[in-house]
């Protein structure tokens, strides 16, 4: 989910990510059980076989750039216990991608896993699109990355293409609203086969332990953004003294439920607009003029405009107020958009909505970057949405009444959408409705809630930015204390992550990830260095 190419990518691909990514993108994972360590299951779970490497199935790809699959059982926890379940529910195969690092051969440290975030954010696609946001790294790691199960290349989830949870316009009443959601719960897992109820980040840092096996190292460093911190605190709960160098950026919750993670995504998403706004407010020619009280109305009043009259583009596409709201969102992710985004607002406001298309048209979505190579399996157009859905629900135990009547549905909303419409009339009533998202779904997991200062585990660096539109800062704090062992670096900047935007971020990342060093406390790195 961010100020390069490729984070950018993750996080339009995944753009109704309730936390952050995740979407988050982001794209998360409130939890309840207490942890326990890598458990017999894990434990007992066979070293896979080495990587194959050859052709990507997509391109273009970068020199060098070599790709390859990883098979992992669907059912960890049926694995190695001698009752045969795991094998019974067969394999799934990961798309993996490294690129070699480009030192002399001497100075090789090992392999650096990257996630991007999401959930549903492809690696390999993602690591294709711009690596050179990573060149120092990738001077002295091998710079690897995965479609997790459930994404991309790694037999992809789709809900056939009517994936709605996880945001959405108003309702039309909770009776429909709750049939489309239980209609597409069934329709997700007649389309998935049998990865989707095996989707959930445990089962993801699960796979992510085979593969460091498969690579050959003792110990996993790890370079996560966004949904990707949860992957890596999940990993680091699991396999403390298998965790090497750990760098989370963007950081995400381990505690809160996803209604509450909606609640604060919209707060941090208008804080984030605020900002903007005063950016503007401050720039020749800005179609809300100097006057930033009143340019929050004015975009309120846009919204709320297209809502009931929306623009027609080229094509004949209709683009809503909910469309600007959330070509805004992703614009706010990069304080290098805001430029673009000030352009954009100023066409619409005139009628013309050429600049929302620039912004990512009105699915969010800028075109992808790489073309798929002849012979590899297509990517459903609505996995990424699926994926965020799918993994966000199975981390999250605290979801509404799968029994639940519309009545019941109707009272949830009414009690909530006044604290919505406080957090921000702008971006809040799209939140609102990812606290339905879950419903029809199977059960989540408790395992996330339950971190609380694993043994073992040593020292992570996470990286929280105080403008972030999609991790607030607080989450940063939260999970610190979560973790336990941590250092923090807070970035005074805006936009989602900080180590792209900052060469300050990227200092304190690379010495620790290629040096080791890692000074304690919480360190601080000024807006725009």
């Amino acid at each position: 989910m961010h100020r390069s190419r490729s984070a950018a990518r993750s996080v339009s691909r995944a753009r109704t990510r309730i936390a952050a990514g995740v979407v988050g993108a982001a794209l998360a994972g409130a939890l309840l059980a207490a942890v326990p360590g890598p458990g017999p299951a894990a434990a007992r779970t066979p070293a896979p076989p080495g990587i194959q490497w050859g052709t990507c199935p997509v391109k273009p790809v970068p020199d060098g750039m070599r790709c390859g699959t990883l098979t992992v059982p669907i059912d960890h926890e049926g694995t190695g216990t001698g009752t045969g379940k795991g094998k019974a529910k067969g394999t799934v195969r990961l798309a993996v991608a490294r690129l070699p690092a480009t030192g002399p051969a001497g100075r090789r440290i090992g392999s650096l896993v990257l996630n991007f975030g999401g959930p549903g954010a492809p690696g390999v696609s993602t690591l294709a699109a711009d690596p050179n946001a990573f060149a120092e790294l990738n001077k002295r790691y091998d710079l690897v990355t995965f479609d997790p199960r459930g994404v991309g290349h790694s037999a992809p989830v789709t809900c056939g293409g009517m994936t709605q949870g996880g945001g959405g316009t108003a309702p039309t009443g909770p009776a429909a609203e709750l049939a489309a959601l239980r209609a597409e719960a069934k329709r997700c897992a007649l389309d998935s086969g049998p990865v989707l109820p095996y989707v959930g980040t445990v089962s993801v840092a699960r796979d992510m332990d085979l593969l460091r096996q498969a690579l050959g190292e003792d110990k996993l460093d790890f370079l996560g953004f966004s949904y990707g911190t949860r992957l890596g605190a999940v990993y680091a709960a699991l396999f403390p003294r298998r965790t090497g160098r750990m760098v989370l950026d963007g950081v995400d919750t381990l505690t809160e439920p996803l209604g509450e993670q909606a609640l604060l995504s919209a707060v941090g998403q208008q804080r984030a607009l605020d900002g903007f706004l005063v950016w503007c407010a401050h720039r020749q020619g800005c179609v809300y003029g100097t006057n930033t009280r009143t340019a929050r109305e004015k975009v309120q009043a846009l919204v709320t405009r297209l809502d009931a009259t929306p623009l027609t583009g080229e094509g004949g596409l209709r683009f809503t107020g909910q469309d600007v709201a959330d070509a805004i969102g992703i614009a706010l992710y990069s304080r290098k958009a805001w430029p673009a985004l000030a352009d954009a607002l100023a066409l619409v406001e005139r009628g013309d909505p050429v600049g929302l298309m620039q912004l990512g048209g009105p699915d969010g979505a800028p075109p992808p970057d790489e073309e798929p190579v002849a012979g590899a399996a297509a990517v459903p157009a609505d996995n990424a949405a699926a994926a965020l859905v799918a993994v966000n629900c199975a981390d999250d135990p605290d979801r509404g009444d799968a029994k639940a009547s519309p009545m019941d549905v109707a009272r949830e909303l009414e009690a909530l959408q006044p604290v919505f419409l406080a957090a921000s009339p702008i971006f809040g009533p799209r939140q609102l409705m990812t606290v339905l998202a879950c419903y029809g779904r199977p059960a989540g997991t408790g395992f996330i809630r339950g971190i609380d200062r694993p043994a073992g585990m040593p020292r992570i660096l996470l990286v929280g930015t105080r403008g972030d539109p999609a991790t607030p800062y607080e989450w940063t704090e939260e999970t610190a204390k979560r973790l336990g062992n941590t250092v923090v670096v807070d970035y005074k900047g805006d936009g989602h992550t900080g180590y792209v935007a900052s060469r300050c971020v990227q200092g304190y990342v690379d010495h620790f990830l290629i040096d080791g060093r890692l000074p304690s406390g919480t360190r601080s790195c000024p807006a725009g260095e």
